[in-house]
Parts: C-alpha cells; structure tokens; sequence
C-alpha cells in the first residue's frame, strides 16, 4: 500500500489567500439621490441576503424627494448621512467609503447604486469566491442584469489583458475570470486597498469614478468577475448610459480624460487602448445625434485640458463631517 504524502503537502495547492473572509467586516456602501422606490427596493434586497451585511452606510446626495426619509425609517437601520449638496455619485462614494472605513472598521466595502437590487445569494457569492481564491484579490464584481435576466450593457467588466494562464487558472477556482476594471453597480472592494491607494475621486460627479478607481486598485492588484453572484440594475432603459447623454457627455469626456491622461492608474499601453475605444465611441456618438453633443464633448476636452480634478475633501467641504473622514483616508494613503 502506497503510503500517502502529509497532509499538508498534498493540500498545498488547495490553500487560498482569504479564508474566513465570510467572518470578516462586511460593510455596504449606498448612494441615492431623488430615487425613494428603488432604494427601498435596494435596502429591502439587503436586509433579504443570505449572509447580510455586518452594517449598512447611505449617503443621501442631498435628495429633494423621500429618500432620506426611506432611508432613515428603513429597518435594516442603516448610518444615513445627509450630504448638504449633490456631490454626485463619485462624490457620494467617495463620503460613503471613506465614512465605512473610518467609522465602521470594514474589512470589505460593498458598493452600489440605489437603483441596484442585489438577489438573495449576492453578498454570500461573493464571498464564497473570495474564500476559494488562491490569489490575493482587491476587487470582486457581481454581474448586473436588467429586470428582465438580460446582461445589462452598462455594467461589463473589462477582462484582464494579457492575465497569465495562472492568472486565469486562479480566478478559475475562484469561480470568475480576471477583470481590469469594475462597474460600482455592485463591486467588492478590499479595505486594506483602499486605506492604502485612496478613494474614489469624488469632483468626477458622474461616470468613469468607477473606472479610474477599480482600475487604480486593480493596477497591480488582482480581481475577478463572479457571475454566480447577481444583481438588478434597475435602469428606466436597457441602454448603456453613454447611449443619449445629452449634457451629461461633457462628464463623458472629461472624466475619461482625467483617468487617462491625469492618473496611473493605467499603463501606457492601456491608455492608447482603452483611449482608442473611447474615441472611436465618442465619433460614432456624435454621428448618430447629428453633432447635438458636440458642445457638451467640446467643454468637457478643454475642461479636461484647462485642470485636474480637486482634491475630494475639498469637494466635499460644505460637509464637514464627510470631507474629515475623507482626508484622514487620503492622507493615510499619501494623495
């Protein structure tokens, strides 16, 4: 009889970089403006998961409608804090993460939209990937479908370029696939990361905050998309959102310039392709609206080439208690 190897030999190739993660610090992050419904549809998704958030931070982007009150009244009593102004999605973020791991200790922060419904199993998921990775991970991305189950087109995950076939192998036994880049519409985020390389920039308002910011945390960090996890976009539309800006493409064209050409959050390679991408939609955006958006894009490049974007506590400053937990986070990671 062939005598077996050592217990810890033979399982060396099973062992993973997060085991217990489903113990740790879980806490999620919403932001709402104007949309009293659907989060109460969000929060009802969050007091409904399998393995529930250990806390719950909403940040009220100044909402003229209910949804503070919503959030205020909901039993799954959640830290609600009442921004003076709309700051926006980024800036929303930017206070809501940073109010997670200053005042709430997370280990993982759990973002999304208000309009996003996690199904039951989501967070839990999410989880039982990251405890079967064998590589280290700093973001895990859920996949968003419209109401109807279909893929939402807002919400793809840019695959790794270039991932390794061992990179490819781990994210595998993790159940997911090697990603560059994440939507918020439900992302995973490593608080040990963030402390370290920063917050989401809180003066893009809206759009590509997500981008620059899982593409900074994933520069050099690994992630991975988990389809068996799912969540609801609860879009008006299935469209992505660049498909009809209007005003809102001079965010468009600033914000992708400012995480292209202001950040390192990209390689030069990636920057020329991703920036190629972008300019190639950008054309054809301008083609099928017959030059409608073409002031907005126009104000968006010279703003994107007249500065940078402000310092987030400063964005912030009218809050006072948003912009201080927003400083000692980005001190703590020297930006």
């Amino acid at each position: 009889m062939t005598q077996s190897a050592p217990s810890g030999e033979a399982r060396a190739s099973d062992r993973t970089a997060h085991a217990g993660a489903a113990s740790q610090r879980i806490v999620a992050v919403v932001v709402t403006y104007n949309r009293e419904q659907l989060l109460r549809d969000c929060l009802d998704a969050l007091a409904a998961q399998a393995r529930r958030p250990d806390a719950v931070v909403v940040i009220d982007n100044a909402s003229s409608d209910a949804s503070g009150r919503v959030a205020d009244e909901h039993p799954l009593g959640a830290d609600v804090l009442h921004l003076r102004r709309n700051v926006g999605g980024a800036g929303g973020f930017a206070a809501g993460i940073a109010r997670a791991l200053q005042r709430h200790g997370a280990d993982w922060v759990w973002v999304m939209d208000d309009d996003t419904v996690p199904r039951p199993a989501a967070l839990a998921e999410l989880l039982r990937s990251l405890e079967a990775s064998p590589a280290r991970l700093s973001v895990l991305s859920s996949r968003a479908v419209w109401t109807d189950g279909r893929p939402h087109p807002m919400n793809s995950q840019r695959t790794r370029l270039g991932a390794s076939a061992r990179e490819k192998q781990d994210a595998a036994r993790a159940h997911g696939r090697p990603i560059r880049t994440a939507s918020y519409v439900s992302a995973l985020l490593n608080a040990e990361d963030v402390r370290r390389l920063g917050l989401p920039i809180a003066d893009y308002f809206i759009w590509s905050d997500d981008f620059e910011h899982t593409g900074r945390l994933l520069r050099r960090g690994r992630g991975i998309a988990v389809p068996g996890s799912v969540v609801e976009h609860r879009t008006v539309r299935f469209d992505n959102a660049q498909a009809n800006p209007g005003g809102r493409f001079y965010y468009d064209v600033r914000n992708r310039l400012w995480a292209l050409l202001r950040t390192d959050s990209f390689t030069p390679l990636e920057r020329a392709l991703y920036g190629g991408r972008t300019a190639l939609g950008w054309a054809g955006q301008l083609l099928r609206h017959r030059g409608d958006l073409l002031g907005s894009g126009l104000r968006g490049l010279l703003a994107a080439l007249a500065r940078g974007p402000r310092p987030s506590a400063q964005v912030l400053a009218v809050d006072g208690e948003a912009a201080a937990d927003v400083r000692a986070v980005e001190r703590a990671a020297g930006r």
